[in-house]
């Protein structure tokens, strides 16, 4: 992937790490477009990021995203990289009175959004690469997250298969693995002991540069090449209370 240059859509790139890619893409001379859920939130990036193009946009919803992409083909037809980031996180447990309603949010906006997107905007002419963010959790679950968890093992084997099924029309997948970061992510402060989205972000554009396309850092890039026998004993450890 080139660096420079490009115009890119990053869902949810309003905060956490998607914030972090806004801010870094930025730097790099790139064009960036963010979608989001939240006004005033897109409010404070636009005033901290002047120019940055955004759009209000609930990815759970389907004619949200159907509207999104008829905005982004009408607008910026050279949109060239897409960067599926907007996800949600909810702790629960089965026994919860609506664990099942919370479940399918999670599920819509984890897996359905991004499926829909990309099968849009590969209909660009322009479009020359997909960045997926999965998550550490994708490899060895936490039992806290067990939606959340199970919805990045299904977007990491999807984006696997995206892969190979996009290789003849030319357009690069690239996934971007995170551990934990000291973001919002599930909610305030459940992160604060976990390594900076700075140091994250610095580290898996080196790696871009390297011209790899899985993206890995700290505790994730252990788990991306552990075998079966180490994933076991790391869940018995996340999972042991």
């Amino acid at each position: 992937m080139e660096l420079l240059n490009n115009k890119i859509l990053i869902t949810g790139g309003a905060s956490g790490i998607g914030l972090g890619l806004t801010e870094r893409f930025i730097k790099e001379n790139n064009t960036v477009i963010v979608c989001g859920r939240r006004e005033s939130v897109l409010k404070e990036l636009t005033d901290k990021f002047p120019t940055v193009i955004t759009r209000i946009c609930d990815l759970s919803i389907e004619s949200e995203r159907i509207d999104l992409y008829k905005w982004i083909s009408e607008n910026h037809s050279d949109l060239n990289v897409l960067v599926n980031n907007a996800g949600i996180q909810q702790w629960m447990n089965l026994s919860d009175e609506d664990f099942f309603e919370r479940a399918k949010t999670e599920i819509a906006t984890n897996i359905e959004a991004p499926l829909h997107l990309i099968s849009l905007f590969i209909n660009l002419k322009s479009l020359k690469t997909v960045m997926n963010v999965t998550s550490g959790l994708s490899f060895s679950p936490y039992a806290k997250v067990p939606v959340y968890s199970a919805t990045k093992a299904f977007f990491r084997s999807f984006t696997l298969s995206l892969r190979h099924l996009l290789k003849a029309k030319n357009i690069e997948v690239i996934e971007i693995i995170p551990p934990a970061l000291n973001t919002d992510l599930g909610g305030i402060g459940l992160h604060n002991a976990a390594p900076s989205v700075e140091s994250f972000i610095e580290s898996i554009f080196e790696q871009l540069k390297e011209g790899k396309d899985q993206l890995t850092f700290g505790s994730s890039e252990t788990r991306a090449n552990a075998s079966a026998a180490d994933l076991k004993t790391a869940f018995n450890q996340m999972n042991a209370n």
